[in-house]
């Protein structure tokens, strides 16, 4: 299989190097946390001499009996060098019950750099604070970009027709390896139910998966509609799936700690506050809604929209959806001091479109950066002040 080099998770990776910090690389299953921590040790290897690197893999045979606590604790203390910098890194660390004890317990020496990357079920980010009485840092990793994409197909130079694939395809890299669409498609399936069916399942005790699942597939048939565990339970017991209210909010809460969908919140532009009612979910990777749902309904905007939110999450932005009065932004991304308001859309040739897209933007009255992102197939201008620019040029921008 062809790997390529995640530079800014490497980078990022590098950056943390020998702080005391345990580093700990989220995400969800196959989105290439194990090949991060390989890619870094080969880096560690390549450019130090005087390092010790101690590295434990619990899905190989190898390790299996140290898979309790106390043995994984002795087998690290007798690899240790006092004389090197030691390392030590530990992959699906959540195969090992109270693994949290022995990495608070080597944490508390002071002497490794640790890192560990686990299952995204039952290493949540919502559970770090609880297992890991010393400081931590989370890396959170995604399914490939565009732009990765396109570094992993860099043997094609079309990139309309690269970004049209990935809208449908995805960034799951593992997939990549399948020519025929229904071999993709079962791998895809695969890395999701094995999430939803099993991981979920496990981790909180679920009595069932009907539910779960119709409210996933839910979800994913209704990305960029404001949602709410009310109207999501109304509209599942018509369909005969018998629920409530409670068990869909505690279930969306199950799938956003699995990273299978992020929770957007809204934010009342005007009035500067969060509002509590209604908030939009957006699944980790358009792939698995053509896996899952396939082609049936297909809304462009809305898988552009998806897209768009993710590499905003990506890029490190705090998203939110914003309210205008009544009208809606689809974005309003912050990092830091910089903050930008974003509509996406499909196609805007069509005035009508255009100008819906444009009007609420022109609204807002403040002096931040505002954006118009379509599949334009033009090169970037400016309308009224607003940057308008194409979704497959934008995803490649750094």
């Amino acid at each position: 299989m062809k790997t390529i080099i995640r530079k800014k998770y490497l980078d990022r990776v590098i950056e943390l190097k020998d702080t005391p910090d345990i580093k700990i690389i989220t995400g969800i299953r196959r989105s290439g946390k194990s090949k991060l921590m390989q890619a870094y040790m080969e880096y560690l290897k390549n450019n130090f001499k005087d390092i010790n690197i101690i590295f434990i893999d619990y899905m190989d045979l190898a390790y299996e009996e140290i898979k309790e606590y106390h043995a994984l604790h002795a087998y690290v203390e007798e690899r240790y060098e006092p004389e090197k910098q030691n390392y030590l890194f530990i992959d699906e660390v959540q195969m090992c019950p109270k693994f949290e004890l022995a990495i608070n317990s080597l944490y508390s020496k002071e002497k490794y750099d640790i890192y560990v990357t686990g299952s995204n079920a039952f290493l949540l980010s919502a559970d770090l604070a609880t297992l890991f009485t010393g400081r931590y840092i989370e890396i959170h990793v995604f399914p490939f970009s565009f732009q990765e994409y396109c570094q992993y197909y860099s043997h094609i130079s079309d990139k309309d027709k690269l970004f049209d694939e990935y809208a449908l395809k995805g960034g799951l890299a593992g997939s990549f390896v399948y020519l025929n669409d229904l071999d993709r498609s079962a791998y895809i399936k695969e890395v999701y139910e094995t999430i939803v069916n099993r991981d979920l399942v496990q981790k909180y005790n679920l009595p069932d998966t009907l539910v779960l699942q119709h409210l996933s597939e839910f979800l994913m048939d209704n990305i960029s509609n404001l949602t709410s565990p009310n109207k999501v339970s109304d509209i599942l017991s018509a369909n005969k799936v018998s629920t409530n209210h409670v068990t869909v909010g505690k279930y969306i809460k199950y799938l956003c700690n699995a990273f299978v969908f992020y929770d957007i919140k809204r934010y009342d532009i005007r009035g500067k506050k969060y509002l509590e009612t209604s908030d939009k979910f957006y699944l980790c990777d358009s792939g698995i809604r053509t896996a899952i749902l396939g082609s049936r309904n297909m809304d462009y905007g809305r898988v552009y929209e998806n897209i768009v939110c993710i590499e905003l999450l990506r890029r490190g932005f705090d998203v939110y959806v914003g309210k205008l009065y009544q009208k809606e932004i689809d974005f309003v991304a912050q990092r830091g001091s910089e903050k930008i308001y974003i509509q996406v859309s499909d196609n805007i040739s069509e005035e009508k479109t255009f100008e819906r897209e444009y009007s609420p933007l022109l609204k807002i009255k403040d002096a931040y950066p505002k954006m118009i992102i379509a599949r334009t197939r033009h090169p970037k201008y400016s309308y009224e002040g607003i940057e308008v620019c194409d979704i497959a040029e934008w995803l490649l921008q750094s």
